[in-house]
């Protein structure tokens, strides 16, 4: 069995040990090869408590293999916790890992994935009808700092490595049943399809490493139609299918961190940029919106996101749920800042009434110069995109839009020669995003 270790000399290296036959070869290979390459190697074992006394019993296996070989052991207990399924244990063992390269104490965690477990979950979502990415298996390594030294040695190659090594390692026996689906895979599958077509797990490896090679240059392609837009981002005008299902994947997964979304809202993503202007579709806490440069994805916010009466927001700096600041302050305008879109008012004509608030249904606007039109229809004459107007604060006295921020004020508080008091409301240009 030979393993490139090259790209880990001199690196710290903490081994993912369970105990099991897998992580007890990966912690022998790297043992025995440490001296050469310079590796500093540590281990960490996670007692997830679900299996009772089985577990504890290999939590003390790996502890004594470590004092016996000198091996520095991380060890965390999940005291007082309860996982209700086999994701939630996972991700917890992943924050316990997470922090052991947060805390410098390693540069690598390295767990024992190798040949089989590629193939097996690669089938696992071909059967699930996952597109080419769920076709990509188990990378080598993630930007999380996880490495798979194991991923191109087969099972077998290991097993035979453990026998001439003579290598003990205890056995989890939720893995002997084929209660959980991948063990269906292993157990049965696998060997089949291995009796079938000699080689078959080899291949599979071949041919997701080809599909991993391919996904990311489209993710790649894909990723030059987004551009971040307030509160999300934008897809631009993309006819190729394939290209825009890898940019909404891209905001969706990868930006925005929605998790459970699915083939056909993607599909409805894709099928929005060729409806009218401002046409919505919501769905996983988000909107996305037809603007004329493309699809805007953006978190949705709630209606009650912003409603404070102008006196309390006079003189602060404020934020909107969006994470946009804007002020509201007495006096002249400071110097133009880049980015940012001043407008000086009357302050004397601002109602007691007045709130700052998000907009509603039936606002209206008076430009300079008289003429009330609806608020939409006069974000519309600027050019707002839709994806923003329920992001912009705006100083209102009822349904009376009197200031639109990073916009425009109204001709009721625009200041004049009897002007006393002035005020500035200072936010990001709308015109800009």
């Amino acid at each position: 069995m030979k393993v490139d270790l090259t790209p880990y000399v001199d690196k710290r290296i903490c081994v993912a040990l369970s105990g099991g036959r897998d992580s007890m070869a990966l912690i022998d290979y790297l043992s025995v090869n440490a001296a050469q390459y310079g590796i500093m190697l540590s281990a960490v074992n996670c007692d997830h408590c679900m299996r009772g006394e089985e577990s504890a019993r290999d939590s003390r296996f790996v502890a004594d293999y470590c004092r016996e070989n000198g091996i520095p052991l991380i060890f965390f207990r999940a005291d007082g916790r309860k996982f209700t399924d086999e994701r939630s244990a996972r991700e917890w063992r992943l924050s316990c890992f997470d922090s052991i390269i947060s805390s410098g104490r390693a540069d690598y965690i390295a767990t024992a994935h190798h040949m089989n477990d590629n193939a097996e979950t690669v089938l696992f979502n071909l059967a699930r009808g996952s597109s080419l990415a769920g076709l990509t298996g188990i990378a080598e390594s993630t930007s999380r700092s996880y490495i798979r030294p194991f991923i191109g040695v087969s099972g077998e190659e290991i097993e035979s490595y453990v026998r001439k090594r003579n290598i003990s390692f205890v056995t989890d026996s939720t893995n002997l049943t084929d209660d959980y689906t991948r063990n269906k895979i292993r157990h049965g599958v696998l060997p089949a399809l291995e009796s079938a077509v000699s080689g078959a797990v080899g291949n599979i490896y071949r041919f997701s490493r080809l599909a991993a090679e391919d996904e990311e240059y489209l993710s790649r392609v894909a990723s030059g139609y987004v551009s971040p837009c307030r509160g999300g981002y934008i897809i631009s005008h993309c006819p190729e299918r394939v290209i825009f299902r890898r940019a909404a994947h891209l905001i969706v997964n990868g930006r925005l961190h929605k998790k459970d979304y699915t083939f056909a809202q993607f599909e409805r993503l894709y099928a929005l940029q060729f409806s009218e202007n401002g046409k919505k579709f919501l769905f996983l806490g988000l909107s996305a919106v037809k603007q004329p440069d493309g699809v805007a994805i953006v978190e949705t916010l709630k209606e009650d996101g912003l409603m404070l009466p102008f006196s309390e927001v006079l003189g602060r700096t404020l934020q909107m749920p969006d994470g946009e600041k804007f002020t509201i302050a007495q006096g002249e305008p400071p110097e133009i800042t880049c980015g940012l879109k001043p407008l000086v008012f009357d302050l004397d004509e601002v109602p007691p009434t007045a709130v700052v608030r998000t907009r509603r249904s039936g606002d209206r606007f008076t430009k300079f110069g008289g003429g009330s039109k609806s608020l939409g229809d006069y974000l519309t004459d600027k050019k707002i995109p839709q994806s923003i107007r329920d992001r912009l604060p705006l100083i209102a006295d009822g349904a009376e839009v009197l200031a639109v921020g990073g916009v425009e004020i109204s001709d009721r508080i625009k200041i004049t020669e009897n002007t006393v008091r002035r005020a500035v409301f200072i936010c990001p240009n709308a015109t800009e995003k």
